[in-house]
């Protein structure tokens, strides 16, 4: 009998069960865990986003993963989970920009459109014949000369943070960004810090090929994506680093 209940909230987005969860929304949840890692940095100069972008074959061209996309000049977002959900909200997030900008000649607001976004995701929380989407977005951007990062997850809940991870192994990142994350990082401390973190969490060795890093400044807010070529400097840093600690130990 109570595994029948179970099942009834399951097929259910609109029923909370009796100890009030959305199993649903819960599960969407789980989908975004099951996604390639993706991390946020608040910088003083601006904010960094970096995502791992590892193929599941040699044959795959990397570049056709889609992690990062630019919303607006100012904002882009870094996504977890079904990259399906997460472009359909990446399409809307960039239709409500643009509107906005029409209407009142200016940029968005980062966190206005941040809200708008979870609007929309909450509304699928709660809508029958419906389903939550199950990605979640980290929204990166400058509003006012002053750096914003944002998440929002499957709920419609919506959070600031100053250094942030969605996706698999949130939890060790999370505690990595944390011990290591200070008020006066700079745009190339945050890259840094954003590789070196995903590096923590891979067996192997990481690669540029298998990285998506973006970046939006304070004193050039247009969001711009680095290069292969610059994405090594960083990881020959990193390594260097790395034999270092070697040694000492």
């Amino acid at each position: 009998m109570q595994g029948q209940q179970q099942q009834a909230y399951d097929r259910g987005i609109t029923i909370f069960s009796p100890d009030g969860r959305l199993y649903q929304v819960e599960y969407a949840r789980e989908a975004v865990k099951r996604g390639t890692t993706s991390i946020g940095v608040r910088t003083a100069d601006g904010v960094v986003l970096v995502v791992d972008k590892r193929t599941r074959s040699p044959l795959m061209e990397p570049k056709s993963i889609e992690k990062l996309h630019k919303v607006a000049d100012h904002v882009a977002i870094a996504s977890a989970g079904h990259v399906a959900d997460a472009r359909q909200l990446i399409d809307f997030a960039r239709r409500r920009a643009q509107v906005e900008e029409l209407r009142y000649e200016e940029p968005m607001d980062v966190e206005a459109l941040t809200k708008a976004v979870t609007d929309n995701i909450q509304q699928y929380t709660q809508v029958g014949g419906a389903r939550p989407f199950g990605a979640a977005l980290l929204i990166g951007g400058i509003s006012d000369d002053v750096p914003r990062l944002f998440e929002t997850d499957p709920s419609g809940t919506s959070n600031e943070w100053k250094a942030v991870a969605i996706g698999s192994d949130r939890a060790d990142v999370q505690s990595f960004l944390e011990d290591e994350w200070h008020d006066d990082l700079s745009i190339e401390e945050g890259v840094e810090l954003g590789i070196r973190a995903l590096s923590r969490i891979r067996e192997e060795s990481v690669e540029p090929a298998g990285l998506g890093v973006g970046t939006i400044t304070v004193d050039n807010p247009v969001y711009e994506e680095l290069s292969d070529e610059e994405i090594q400097e960083y990881v020959d840093d990193l390594e260097d680093i790395e034999d270092v600690e070697d040694e000492q130990e």
